[in-house]
């Protein structure tokens, strides 16, 4: 509205001084400054309302066009009328804009019928110019705002599916977690039972076997605790009890994950710390974090890529780190034609979900992203909790 009150107020204070200027024509028959006056800020106060209340503003400025034109009080009834017919396709719809250029030209007509009839060809034809212009006009940016409309309407779709699709992959992975936690604990428990059946039979004749076979039982048992606690805080999805059960891979297992990555055609740099004695569920969300950022590396680094993978453990704390030097050689985007790492189009997508989220039910961190010298890296750390 501050676009068209200054619009508005232009328009009147030139009327004004068109009505000044000829006032001191001795030729000229005008009417009093009272009436004039008021009917120049009669004539340009709706142009103000004109986006909020198309309709409203448009058929005030009919009425008042009439006495204006006949007035001959100066151009404001022209060009508020070529507004309003603008204003009402572009806000009102067409609909409306035909039933009101209708009216237009009725109020035309009635004022080329009160002027001079000399001049009655060259106003229709102006007329007739002046409505297509406006009507054209109008068509293109009412056009343009409904594709804005409908653009806005399918980006905001576009993110409810894509939330959707993050829940439902965040849900799927965390029942794929569980069911791998669940046969790590059956492990443990299996071997809990074992160990237990051998100190019963050992307990009299070999004393110290069945306390071997005790402490075995009290490692495993409280690893399987510790495992299960974690279980207790990760949904397991329905269809998931008909899936068949196989052993699952650890930390150790990297050695053989690396070497079917080169048989696959990626050079794998291979560095592990001493990981023997990490929880089992912790060792397996390694093993699968190693193997997706892999796996990425397989699918988009492109031809002639390598990877580096470093496994070291401080403390409590084991750290993570995979980096490949392909396609993401060019880590950010690139002007019009250039290249850019494809992981970069799919910031959610279910792999980086998986590994985020088998991150985050260990309380470990997980950082995914170009590397700061080109390349893209994968650095992930996982705490160490081993229940005594």
């Amino acid at each position: 509205m501050a676009g068209d009150t200054v619009l508005a107020v232009l328009l009147g204070l030139f009327d004004m001084l068109l009505f000044a200027a000829d006032g001191l024509s001795e030729i000229a028959t005008l009417p009093p400054w009272y009436i004039a006056v008021p009917v120049d800020i009669a004539m340009v106060v709706p142009l103000v309302f004109r986006r909020r209340s198309p309709l409203w503003s448009a058929y005030v400025v009919l009425v008042i066009s009439i006495v204006h034109g006949t007035l001959e009080l100066g151009v404001a009834s022209i060009a508020g009328l070529a507004m309003s017919i603008y204003s009402v396709v572009v806000y009102a719809g067409r609909r409306q804009g035909l039933v009101y250029v209708g009216a237009v030209v009725a109020g035309s007509a009635l004022m080329l019928a009160l002027g001079p009839s000399d001049e009655l060809v060259i106003s229709a034809v102006f007329l007739a110019f002046g409505i297509a212009l406006c009507w054209t006009l109008g068509e293109f940016v009412g056009a343009r705002r409904a594709y804005d409309v409908e653009v806005e309407a399918r980006l905001h779709l576009l993110e409810t599916e894509r939330d959707q699709a993050t829940r439902i992959a965040v849900a799927e992975e965390r029942g794929r977690i569980a069911r791998e936690l669940h046969d790590v604990v059956a492990h443990a428990v299996s071997v809990m039972v074992v160990q237990a059946d051998g100190a019963s039979y050992a307990i009299q004749s070999n004393p110290e076997l069945a306390q071997r076979a005790l402490q075995t039982i009290s490692e495993t048992g409280r690893g399987a605790l510790g495992e299960l606690r974690r279980l207790l805080d990760v949904l397991r999805s329905d269809d998931a009890d008909g899936e068949p059960r196989v052993p699952q891979p650890d930390a150790h297992a990297l050695a053989e994950l690396a070497d079917r990555m080169r048989t696959a055609g990626v050079p794998v740099e291979l560095e592990l710390g001493e990981l023997g004695d990490l929880p089992a569920g912790v060792s397996l969300g390694i093993y699968r974090i190693v193997q997706e950022s892999l796996t990425n590396t397989l699918k988009h680094a492109g031809r002639g890529a390598t990877a580096a993978v470093r496994v070291q453990r401080t403390g409590d704390l084991v750290e993570v780190l995979v980096s490949d030097d392909g396609a993401g050689r060019v880590p950010q985007l690139t002007p019009a034609g250039g290249r850019r790492d494809p992981r970069l189009s799919v910031p959610g997508g279910n792999g980086l979900i998986g590994m985020r989220e088998r991150a985050h039910v260990y309380g470990g961190t997980l950082d995914v992203g170009p590397a700061p010298g080109g390349g893209w890296q994968v650095r992930a750390a996982l705490p160490v909790r081993l229940d005594k």
